[in-house]
């Protein structure tokens, strides 16, 4: 179990997110606490669970790699001595069979991913009005438009993920040339490509979202702003250019292209209903779909020139261990890309899966797969970190 970890200002989002892991009904083999080159976090963090340490419960490791969430991720990876490797982002806290509704996924030998349903926590305690679900993914929450239940999809979403660990055996890591970095341009996909390239390495392999496997994602007063809405889909759009660079625009935006002509037509025309009848909020989230429409497409345009531009082109690199040595999954050559925020696992448009509601999810025939349970997370034949 892994959860990567960059700034003491949330200090006590991390408390509770490694709170709930220690508390849940299937426990973890182990918690990775990955620190993203913060000397005074890693120090504390190491103190406050020294106790913890002694019997591995818990290890604060710093990141070994350069600075970003995906080379933490890779850290954790690495060091991790389970049979299935599980990430919750800092700032989320797992519900008490998380880890359970995940090992269950695994019982058939096939499935090398499961993820599963987050929630948005409003600094607020409640959703603004013109926020419209759809673009939930804006603030690293499911969205309205994937499909329900136990279901197939393209890719998982990394701050609410678990992985068979031989699936980066086959595929390697997390790309260390997208993805978030300190406090940056919110950048993402990192889990979509690896999703893609894990398909690729093993086209059997099956990749599935149980939506029972809930953790709750806290949402900020800033991220509840426009301001932040454009930023982050305009930051999508740059991060998509990027997976369509690596892995073809063909299998980099199948999901988004249902996504823009199924899924979001039907939130404007909510919308827009809404707004007649008097409801609150209705044109608003009429006008945000549209503005974040426009707004992605403009970053995607803009990315895939810079892309060009610069010709990164992503390579596969070992994982190493956790004592410094190479990390990186998959490495651009050539011009570096901006970069975002690390542990903050904001899934893009689409990312999850192909289906609206009640569809499976891509390569699905929208039959759920079989629901029998597996041997116990953390202390069974398999272990899971």
């Amino acid at each position: 179990m892994v959860v990567c970890v960059y700034t003491e200002e949330r200090w006590e989002d991390i408390l509770a997110a490694v709170a709930s892991v220690r508390h849940q009904s299937r426990p973890a083999l182990e918690t990775l606490l990955v620190v993203d080159h913060n000397p005074a976090l890693l120090a504390r963090l190491r103190r406050e669970y020294a106790r913890c340490a002694a019997d591995g419960e818990v290890r604060v490791l710093a990141n070994a790699g350069p600075r970003g969430l995906s080379a933490g991720r890779n850290t954790g990876i690495a060091a991790a001595r389970g049979a299935f490797v599980a990430f919750l982002d800092d700032d989320a806290v797992a519900e008490r069979d998380w880890l359970r509704h995940f090992h269950a996924g695994y019982a058939d030998p096939r499935v090398m991913a499961v993820g599963g349903r987050t929630e948005p926590a409003w600094a607020r305690g409640r959703r603004p009005a013109w926020f419209p679900e759809e673009f939930d993914w804006v603030v690293g929450c499911t969205y309205r438009g994937l499909p329900p239940g136990r279901v197939r999809v393209r890719n998982v979403l990394g701050g609410n993920a678990s992985f068979r660990r031989t699936a980066f055996d086959a595929a390697g890591g997390f790309a260390t040339g997208i993805g978030r970095d300190g406090d940056r341009r919110p950048l993402g996909c990192e889990e979509t490509e690896l999703c893609i390239r894990l398909s690729r390495a093993l086209p059997d392999a099956v990749l599935l979202i149980d939506d029972r496997a809930v953790i709750h994602h806290r949402v900020p007063t800033a991220r509840e702003r426009f301001g932040y809405f454009r930023t982050r889909t305009y930051a999508e759009g740059l991060s998509k250019a990027l997976v369509a660079r690596s892995v073809g625009a063909g299998k980099g935006l199948e999901s988004e292209r249902r996504y823009t002509t199924r899924v979001l037509p039907a939130g404007v025309v909510r919308g827009l209903r809404d707004a007649v009848l008097g409801r609150a909020g209705g044109a608003g989230r009429a006008g945000a779909i549209v503005a974040g429409v426009a707004v992605a497409a403009t970053g995607y345009l803009v990315g895939t020139v810079r892309a060009r531009r610069g010709g990164t082109v992503f390579r596969v690199a070992p994982l190493a261990g956790a004592d410094g040595g190479e990390l990186g999954g998959c490495e651009p050559d050539g011009g570096e890309p901006e970069r975002g925020e690390p542990g903050r696992g904001e899934p893009g448009p689409g990312e999850p899966g192909r289906g609206e509601p009640g569809r499976g999810g891509p390569g699905s025939d929208g039959a759920a797969p079989g629901r029998t349970a597996a041997a116990g997370v953390g202390r069974s034949d398999e272990e899971a970190a």
